[in-house]
């Protein structure tokens, strides 16, 4: 059984996507990031870094019970015990670099483009226009790899792909006043639509739809999700 620590952003629904891709069975336990419950010294000891997503496998290696943090992490480690959406093993490289890639750049890129459009105080103009068009790139870099091709690894669907529709699935947000965000990135709006028409992505869509998790951004959010703008509490 995998224990799923779920919060509804980018980063849990790829593993959402995964974990109902793959058929494993699993309960979710959700963490309001907005309460500050990725703080709790219990969910620290699952990820010191006090993040989601992450799980603990109770059938983990020589069957031990096994953590896992990070989406990037979770979805090899997934993918590996099932022995599915791994490419073929040629495409191993291919694979790593690109889920690198969502991993290091487009992903955080447009969690910062993201917060300084719609988080962060008015007037820093300088981060908004770096992070947006960071953004961008990372997006034009990915679009152009996908010419000529329907998936981002080898020939079939992967966990790259996965991991690339856990972000697209945000740029509306990402790409902020756009009508059609991806219209200008015609292959990875293809990518995305082929992805988002898969049976999972429905029942990935509904993982913690019966919590209420908060929705107001008030100071305790604000504490919660930045706490680096706040001095420490004694």
């Amino acid at each position: 059984m995998i224990r799923f620590y779920f919060h509804p952003t980018p980063n849990p629904a790829k593993v959402a996507l995964l974990l109902e891709e793959a058929g494993l069975p699993y309960e979710v336990v959700p963490v309001d990031t907005s309460k500050g419950e990725q703080h709790l010294p219990a969910f620290r000891a699952i990820n010191p870094n006090g993040k989601v997503p992450a799980i603990v496998d109770t059938d983990g290696p020589g069957g031990k019970e096994a953590r896992v943090f990070d989406s990037t992490a979770i979805l090899i480690y997934l993918a590996e015990k099932t022995g599915q959406f791994l490419g073929a093993p040629e495409d191993r490289p291919e694979l790593l670099s690109w889920l690198l890639f969502i991993a290091s750049g487009l992903g955080p890129f447009s969690g910062q483009a993201v917060h300084f459009q719609y988080a962060a105080p008015e007037g820093l103009d300088y981060a908004v226009n770096r992070y947006r068009r960071e953004a961008e790139r990372h997006y034009q870099v990915l679009d152009d790899h996908l010419k000529g091709r329907n998936t981002i690894v080898g020939d079939g669907y992967t966990i790259a792909d996965i991991s690339a529709w856990g972000w697209l699935d945000r740029a509306s947000r990402v790409l902020k006043g756009e009508e059609d965000p991806l219209a200008a990135f015609p292959n990875l709006k293809r990518l995305f639509e082929t992805v988002d028409a898969r049976p999972a992505v429905a029942r990935a869509r509904a993982v913690g739809k019966d919590h209420a998790f908060k929705k107001i951004s008030d100071e305790e959010t604000k504490r919660a999700l930045y706490p680096s703008n706040y001095p420490p509490t004694a």
